[in-house]
């Protein structure tokens, strides 16, 4: 009986343990999944974060796109949308860099394949080309700013990442920039996208061949797209144990596909074998002769471009970098090295150092997280400030030379006969887009403004020669009634340097639109518009 009971308690013991055992089998599984859930690549929502954060982020650069009606630099037109344009609809107008091979297709050809579903769709309407390639660019940027947040998110906690999430999205200058179409805006996206795969201390989602290939796009897209990136990967580099294997089996593969995939376009759109990034550089950087564009002292980035692009956050960043852990140190050597490079190169603009603006906003999420007393007037400073300057500078400042252009729009779509119409842009050279925001085949002129590339001492542009002597110009170039165009569009500053052709050509203003609060040189404060009229129908003001 002993024995049968021993046996029995033995039994039962073991099929204890057994059932002992296979919970704790379950729960080390339920704890697994668990973490399986939690790392990157298989969290829930969208982008792995919660879709309400998602959908708030892409609200919110939807309607930062529509609230963005000004105009900042050309490239915005005419190295993308007039490019794709042309590429489309057959019509429109190249730049000398394009002749000159310093661009590549790459990037219009984002544009130019929205532009071809829209007219096979019958849908090619001028507003829709107008906004959709700009609804395609805050897209992409909500995309970044989400991935800005789960990076910090990963490499520090929830309560830093909400702030340097609070200091990306209430940056003016993102806010003015991130919706363009701007070479400059795509190479931001992808650099931050890039960051988010980094081998960052703390980071869990990182992928050698995921960033090396948004990196290279950048690169393809704009070469100086390089730059911020020198240290980053100098770092990886260094301590890669794998080294080899890293450049044989990510970098190498990676560069070779991007590289190849560039040159193929531009065989199909150049005709020739060209690779742009090289003619880029050796333009920019080896000859320098961006500075006929204009040039500025060596410390400009430290004295103007850094300080106006941060605003108010200023201070923040300065006091992020002296409290924020080691292991932010890449991050600051990157947004130096930046400053440096372009430092040493003469024509300098706030836009070529945006790329670098989501790194400064780390250090300011930092400094926010750590303030205690002035936490809440801090928060309200800086959103204030923000906002103020941000929609002052979307729907104020420089807004006439695209209010202009639905005027010209009407010109051509209310006009029965287009051949007979003309258009004449008398401003500074490429003010204004072009085709891109008129899709008509108007004939329309604007002032020429390419660089020396002869090596001339004293080269003048067109531009420069209307400019000395208006007046005279006008006279020479237009010396017979059948070639005056029939619509002048000029800044206010000229009007009373030509009146006296206006006049004797029988030109009416007709239309006026405020343009600046700022002007400046050969910019006026307004722009106006002149028709020309016959003499019975000529109402003089």
């Amino acid at each position: 009986m002993r024995r049968e009971g021993g046996e029995g308690s033995l039994a039962f013991r073991g099929l204890q343990n057994r059932s002992q055992e296979i919970k704790l089998r379950k729960r080390k599984s339920v704890l697994y999944l668990s973490s399986q859930e939690k790392s990157p690549g298989r969290r829930g929502g969208l982008l792995g974060e919660n879709a309400c954060l998602v959908f708030f982020t892409i609200a919110l650069r939807i309607l930062n796109c529509f609230l963005v009606q000004t105009n900042f630099v050309p490239d915005e037109y005419w190295q993308s949308l007039e490019v794709a344009h042309r590429m489309v609809f057959n019509y429109g107008y190249l730049t000398w860099e394009w002749t000159e091979r310093l661009r590549g297709y790459t990037y219009p050809l984002i544009f130019a394949s929205i532009y071809k579903i829209l007219h096979l769709l019958g849908e090619d309407s001028v507003q829709l080309l107008i906004w959709i390639p700009r609804l395609a660019q805050a897209l992409l940027s909500a995309i970044a700013d989400v991935r800005l947040y789960s990076l910090m998110k990963q490499i520090e906690n929830q309560e830093v990442a909400k702030w340097v999430f609070f200091c990306q999205l209430c940056s003016w200058f993102t806010w003015y920039c991130c919706t363009r179409t701007l070479t400059n805006t795509m190479e931001t996206v992808l650099t931050v996208i890039a960051l988010f795969y980094y081998p960052l201390e703390g980071s869990k989602s990182m992928n050698s061949v995921k960033y090396s290939s948004l990196v290279a796009l950048a690169f393809v897209i704009r070469p100086t797209a390089i730059i911020p990136w020198i240290p980053l990967l100098i770092r990886h580099f260094w301590q890669e144990q794998k080294k080899l294997d890293l450049i044989l089996q990510h970098f190498l593969p990676v560069g070779f596909v991007t590289l190849s995939f560039s040159l193929i376009i531009d065989r199909i759109f150049f005709g020739d074998w060209t690779l742009v990034q090289f003619n880029f550089l050796k333009f920019n950087v080896l000859q320098n002769l961006g500075t006929f564009y204009g040039s500025h002292p060596w410390h400009w980035y430290f004295t103007q471009g850094l300080p106006v692009v941060l605003g108010s956050h200023l201070p923040f960043f300065v006091h992020g970098c002296f409290i924020a852990p080691k292991r932010y140190q890449i991050l600051l050597v990157t947004i130096l090295w930046t400053l440096l490079v372009y430092s040493m190169l003469g024509h300098k603009e706030f836009r070529f150092i945006y790329p670098v603006l989501p790194f400064c906003m780390v250090f300011c999420g930092y400094s926010l997280t750590h303030l205690k007393m002035w936490k809440k007037p801090a928060l309200s400073f800086l959103f204030l400030s923000n906002i103020l300057l941000a929609l002052y500078t979307g729907l104020v400042h420089q807004r006439g030379t695209l209010d202009v252009m639905s005027y010209i729009q009407n010109i051509c779509h209310n006009n029965a006969n287009k051949s007979s119409a003309s258009v004449f842009v008398m401003m500074p050279c490429h003010s204004t887009p072009y085709y891109s925001h008129v899709h008509c085949p108007l004939a329309m002129r604007f002032l020429q403004c390419p660089p020396d590339l002869s090596g001339k001492s004293h080269y003048l542009d067109e531009a420069d020669i209307f400019y000395l002597n208006p007046l005279k110009w006008l006279h020479k170039e237009f010396n017979d009634d059948a070639s005056l165009p029939t619509h002048l569009i000029i800044f206010s500053v000229l009007e009373e340097e030509i009146s006296a052709f206006l006049i004797s050509s029988n030109y009416e203003r007709t239309a006026v639109f405020f343009h600046t609060h700022l002007p400046e040189g050969r910019t006026g404060s307004h722009i106006y518009v002149y028709e020309r009229k016959s003499k019975g129908k000529l109402n003089r003001r």
